[in-house]
């Protein structure tokens, strides 16, 4: 390969670098200001002084956008988990189960509107299979894991995927949100009813 090639490759790396942080800083700005249904794709590339057809071939949808956003916060909220999980070995599986309700309510509160984003991305219509993100995916497992470390004397371990399916549609953004600000339930008591719901 040519030196000139290699510039040119050089170039069009460093302005697809370019172009992901000003797409990345325009769309945390207008979600800041708006919530993030609110904005429009279009107004992110305006935002970003950049064109619709830059945007999307970066980014699909606004879901995947908001997943580049948040993904240091989920790499993040894993290592808390894993930490978490280690420091409490002793404990029941009840018990961890519990605490990582928690931990996930928690990062839900800290990064609700972004979160809605990713999952709003995941609905799609009924003829479409639908699409998950890594959180959901890695949550899902861990859920199923420790509901069968709970049933692991008894024979009712088939409706542990089912279980943890449930308890996750509990703690989307649209369950969640509608609990929290129609309901007037505040973290701590959806905490406790899924504890309660699941668990107990």
């Amino acid at each position: 390969m040519t030196n000139g090639k290699l510039t040119n490759i050089r170039l069009e790396r460093r302005d697809a670098a370019e172009n992901r942080q000003r797409i990345l800083e325009a769309a945390l700005k207008l979600f800041e200001q708006y919530d993030v249904e609110q904005v429009s794709m279009n107004q992110i590339a305006k935002e970003a002084d950049i064109g619709t057809g830059t945007l999307y071939r970066r980014y699909r949808n606004k879901g995947e956008l908001c997943l580049d956003l948040i993904k240091d916060n989920i790499v993040i909220f894993f290592d808390n988990m894993e930490n978490y999980l280690q420091d409490n070995q002793t404990a029941t599986p009840a018990e961890r189960l519990k605490g990582i309700i928690r931990l996930f309510i928690q990062f839900r509160e800290s990064k609700a509107q972004l979160l809605k984003g990713v999952e709003d991305s995941e609905a799609s219509p009924p003829s479409k299979p639908r699409t998950r993100s890594p959180l959901h995916d890695q949550l899902h497992q861990q859920f199923v894991n420790l509901f069968n470390e709970m049933n692991s004397t008894s024979k009712k371990t088939d409706t542990n995927v089912f279980k943890a399916d449930i308890l996750l549609a509990a703690l989307k953004s649209d369950s969640y949100l509608f609990q929290r600000e129609v309901r007037g339930y505040s973290p701590e008591d959806i905490a406790e009813a899924l504890y309660e719901m699941f668990i107990l």
